[in-house]
């Protein structure tokens, strides 16, 4: 378990990967680049964090 920061994150709970919230496909901790400080959650890469900042505005989310 991650929490997500602005520039990093620190780790909660131990562990090698998390899932990406838009794909569901692990990404290593190492890889992991792409995640949304706001909805605490990781993407495994640009067009998922897109595709998940689109879903956002969708349903009204401030952005």
């Amino acid at each position: 378990m991650l929490r997500y920061l602005d520039a990093d994150f620190e780790v909660l709970r131990a562990g090698n990967f998390v899932r990406c919230a838009v794909t569901g496909e692990a990404i290593l901790l190492r890889n992991l680049r792409y995640w949304s400080v706001d909805r605490q959650e990781a993407y495994v890469d640009a067009s998922a964090a897109n595709k998940a900042l689109d879903q956002a505005k969708a349903n009204g989310e401030g952005f």
